[in-house]
């Protein structure tokens, strides 16, 4: 062997030595942390002018109980300890300013408004007890209140109208359980009853006509970490609450197993007598599969990560957000849920407020409960049922998680920790994009990444996914998602004429999701006109060949110029493209304008003979469109709930015929589906294909695709080499990607202040 051949195997041996070297000392090295970048891509900066929208803070919350307690002049019992014939505070939230208020502040540099309260009492202890509202203020040291309620609604608000507060449920159960005893042989046969497997669940509306407090409650096995819903006994009970002395309380009627009976005595004698035909519900096991939402399956390696790998790429400082060319402002309505102000695009006004007004489900069943049931869950509370999000279930583990605090049903506020999360999102395909082969060669694309607000209401059974989403060509999405479990009946006789069989004994019943929204638009300021394009086909001549003919479709043009031409029936053809436009014109001569696109497949929210129709009246049309009134704030008023017959707030009053055009608009625009349950939705229903919402579009608003401005952009030609950095960002993600992200350890607080079976 030379010496040159034993050089070059030292040399190799050298290297490798090197190299192993290198391998043992860089194993178990973690990689670095992402560093955060800064946030030159945003358009705009942070001011506390949001804060005239912001939800009210806990020391403001306990000044206006404070305030209320010293100053109404009667005792006031804390909601979570009141009767129906006491005085309690039922909740506080903030009262908004009026919109030319703010908008003076904001645009024109007048005063700030001042911050106030609302806030709802209850007074039972009086001869003639009503539902009370005041605007308390100024904040945060209240020194007047005023009564605002017949202002508001035109009357007094009738004390049958006010929501069920948790107390006056839990004396419900109470009573109920006591009934129980009067029927111990057939519970003992039916149910294995032994005085806690029962739960119940309340049916709404309560009655038939206004005055009537009376509500069927379908009674379920008492199932522990799992969900009840799905195990009815067969027993449901109409409980006439109406008197405000609990001990007046009575079961009206009794059903059980397709038959009615006048009450427990009555049940269990004709069970005695041999006339009850029970049905033996087996007692569901701690092991029980069926409805358990338990893993079946061993952990596996984990699924993707959405991470930033520079940091969020958007801002939030108080209630208000930035993010690329897009800022709003948010908060959380105590009944209706997420609402969003101010949202401007390039610092432009596009919407003052964007807002859930109500989620309505109307059921259908041969049991009473599921056959009356006509949910309106803003009297339940959206906003305070919104409650903690599980990282990296409910939003991406590094989501931006926002705390919000609640007054309802207590002298003090409670807080929902994490209950709305913000996040930037790639939806996994292009915004826009184009690859050439012809006459030149390139490659042009842009990332669909988008902003998303989320928030989960989880409201009895179904939880709620409340979405609103900011893409980069300056459109927003608004979406809604429902999961959770379906409401069920006991399976008896013709049920399957009103749902599915989904177990034993379990009938999951036909119910219409319906989610209505209200949206201010704003299209190049307070006046707009609402214009509806579409097409037709016109027969005509080949100019260049006359004996032929040709069916060209041509642009259709109209101004809706008053409310009655803007409403849109459920089941009735829209006009494709609906959009609010301004006068001021974009640099091609169009009116600028922002279009409406509704994704719904909604059954029908009730007939209109119906007696309770109108307090759901929002629910007649896909899309209205009405001049704005501060007196016209909602769609709807938690009062409906419980008094359908008579509403406080009947939503086809809205519609007058008024003229629309140059003025300031709201479009109240109505989703849903019809779902018909089905063996799948046990456990729970999926999110997909339950998904429904709409988009707020721009339509000639600006002159070009204003995402032709992001920095995420990508483009490049056939000379070009797309794997350097400098001509493709993409290609640098192998090191722009290298580092860990700064992942917060895991925590959840959604059971702390919860009571449980």
């Amino acid at each position: 062997m030379n010496l040159k051949t034993v050089l070059i195997l030292l040399v190799l041996a050298l290297a490798t030595i090197f190299a192993l070297v290198c391998v043992l000392l860089t194993r178990g090295v973690k990689p670095a942390t992402c560093e955060p970048q800064s946030l030159s891509s945003q358009k705009g900066e942070h001011s506390d002018q949001s804060l005239v929208f912001a939800d009210l803070t806990p020391e403001e919350m306990k000044q206006v109980v404070t305030y209320l307690q010293e100053n109404l002049g009667v005792p006031l019992v804390d909601a979570s300890q009141a009767n129906p014939s006491d005085n309690c505070i039922y909740y506080v939230d903030v009262q908004l300013p009026t919109k030319a208020e703010a908008l003076g502040f904001l645009d024109r540099g007048g005063r700030r408004p001042p911050r106030q309260a609302l806030a709802v009492v209850y007074f039972g202890n009086q001869p003639d007890p009503n539902v009370t509202e005041y605007v308390v203020g100024p904040l945060p040291k209240p020194t007047t209140h005023r009564d605002v309620t017949v202002r508001k609604y035109g009357g007094k608000l009738p004390y049958h109208r006010r929501p069920v507060t948790e107390k006056e449920y839990k004396d419900i159960d109470r009573f109920v359980y006591q009934e129980f005893s009067k029927a111990p042989g057939l519970l003992r046969e039916c149910c294995d009853y032994d005085e806690t497997n029962f739960a119940t669940l309340t049916s709404v509306p309560r009655g038939f006509q206004s005055g009537d407090r009376a509500t069927w409650f379908v009674l379920f096995q008492n199932v522990n970490g799992s969900g009840f819903y799905l195990h009815p006994v067969g027993l449901e009970v109409l409980v006439n609450h109406s008197s405000l002395d609990a001990s007046q309380w009575r079961i009206s009627k009794v059903f059980y197993n397709g038959q009615y009976y006048e009450d427990m005595e009555q049940l269990e004698t004709e069970f005695i007598q041999g006339h009850v035909k029970e049905v033996k519900v087996k007692k569901v096991q701690p092991d029980e599969e069926f409805g358990s939402m338990r893993p079946r399956a061993a952990p596996m390696a984990p699924g993707p990560l959405q991470y930033e790998p520079r940091g969020p790429r958007y801002s939030i400082q108080n209630n208000h957000v930035i993010f690329q060319s897009w800022s709003f402002a948010f908060g959380m309505d105590v009944n209706t849920g997420p609402r969003l102000f101010d949202i401007k695009f390039n610092g432009e006004r596009i919407v003052y407020e964007l807002s859930l007004q109500e989620a309505l489900a109307v059921y259908g069943s041969n049991c009473p409960g599921g056959m009356v049931t006509r949910y309106m869950d803003a009297s339940f509370g959206i906003g305070k049922s919104a409650f903690e999000l599980v990282r990296g279930v409910d939003c991406p583990y590094t989501a931006t998680y926002v705390d919000r605090h609640y007054l309802v049903e207590s002298e003090t506020p409670k807080l929902n920790k994490n209950s709305l999360c913000i996040f930037e999102q790639d939806t996994s395909v292009p915004l826009r994009r184009h690859y050439s082969n012809l006459q030149s060669l390139y490659y042009g694309g842009l990332t669909k990444y988008a902003l998303v607000l989320r928030a989960i209401s989880t409201l009895i059974n179904y939880d709620y996914v409340w979405d609103f989403i900011f893409y980069q060509n300056g459109a927003i999405e608004v979406k809604i998602h429902a999961t959770g479990y379906i409401s069920s009946s006991f399976l008896y006789g013709t049920g399957t004429e009103h749902g599915s069989q989904v177990g034993e004994h379990t009938l999951g019943t036909i119910h219409n999701h319906f989610i209505n929204y209200k949206v201010d638009l704003d299209v190049g300021g307070t006046k707009n006109s609402l214009v509806a394009h579409d097409m037709t086909f016109d027969t005509v001549q080949a100019p260049w060949s006359p004996e032929h003919q040709i069916q060209r479709p041509r642009l259709t043009k109209k101004v809706l110029d008053t409310e009655d031409k803007a409403v849109f029936p459920l089941h009735s053809k829209i006009p494709r493209y609906i959009h609010f436009t301004t006068n001021r014109e974009n640099k091609w001569g169009h009116q600028r304008g922002y279009r409406i696109q509704i994704v719904s497949f909604a059954g029908d929210h009730l007939p209109e003979a119906s007696s309770m129709e109108r307090s759901i009246s929002w629910g007649r049309y896909k899309l209205a469109v009405t001049k704005r009134k501060e007196e016209e704030p909602t769609s709807t008023s938690i009062y409906n709930q419980n008094d359908p017959w008579t509403p406080t707030v009947a939503f086809a009053d809205f519609i007058d015929n008024e003229t629309i055009v140059n003025e300031d608009l709201v479009a109240w625009i109505s989703v849903g589906f019809l779902h018909v349950p089905h063996t799948e939705d046990i456990p729970n229903t999926v999110t997909v294909g339950n998904g429904v919402g709409f988009f707020l579009r721009p339509y000639n608003y600006f002159d070009e695709d204003p995402s032709v401005h992001s920095p995420d952009s990508i483009y490049f030609r056939s000379d070009q080499d797309p794997s350097m950095c400098e001509v493709h960002p993409v290609a640098c993600l192998s090191k722009t990607a290298s580092c860990s992200p700064a992942l917060p350890a895991f925590t959840y607080n959604g059971f702390r202040n919860q009571t449980g079976p």
